[in-house]
């Protein structure tokens, strides 16, 4: 077996607790992050055409607070990794997620940047078998791609992960009277 490439080590940033821990504070920031993310526009493969369907009319992620997708790391909080990470792109991935400020939020989107999917089998060299094993990951969505609701579902499971609730309903749940 090779050795593991230096090219190929995980990010070993932390980030520093807040100086004020005030939890009413606290939480009212998180309800306002929850609501205005900012995605970096990274599309690796073929999940990233359903990452840009959904900034179209008919989703419409604008509704949800995250139709802003910034060019860069620096202007951004959520990294949505749509596709398959190559051993190449993984010191590429580390690096963008290094850039972006605190807080931040990483979202594997699709099943190849999950686990490899299809490309994962033995004996292959050249792809990082889920993305986590480069970077913490808070949302994982499946799917060979996911649909674009499942990218809104991700972003609601975000969302609920950040201030303990879903704003918004659930699918297949009748609100009228």
């Amino acid at each position: 077996m090779a050795a593991q490439s230096d090219l190929l080590n995980p990010s070993g940033r932390l980030i520093d607790p807040p100086i004020l821990d005030i939890k009413p504070v606290q939480q009212i920031l998180d309800l306002c992050r929850s609501m205005s993310f900012w995605p970096m526009t990274f599309g690796l493969a073929c999940c990233a055409i359903e990452m840009m369907a959904v900034g179209m009319a008919r989703f419409d992620i604008a509704r949800f607070g995250a139709e802003a997708f910034r060019p860069s790391p620096r202007q951004s909080d959520l990294l949505i990794v749509a596709g398959t990470v190559s051993k190449k792109m993984a010191p590429a991935v580390v690096r963008l997620y290094d850039q972006m400020p605190a807080p931040k939020w990483v979202m594997a989107l699709g099943n190849c940047a999950i686990s490899g999917g299809p490309f994962c089998f033995e004996g292959q060299y050249g792809i990082v078998e889920g993305v986590d094993n480069l970077i913490p990951v808070d949302v994982y969505v499946p799917g060979c791609p996911p649909r674009p609701e499942a990218l809104l579902e991700g972003i609601f499971a975000l969302q609920k992960k950040l201030t303990g609730c879903r704003w918004w309903p659930e699918p297949g749940e009748d609100r009228r009277p």
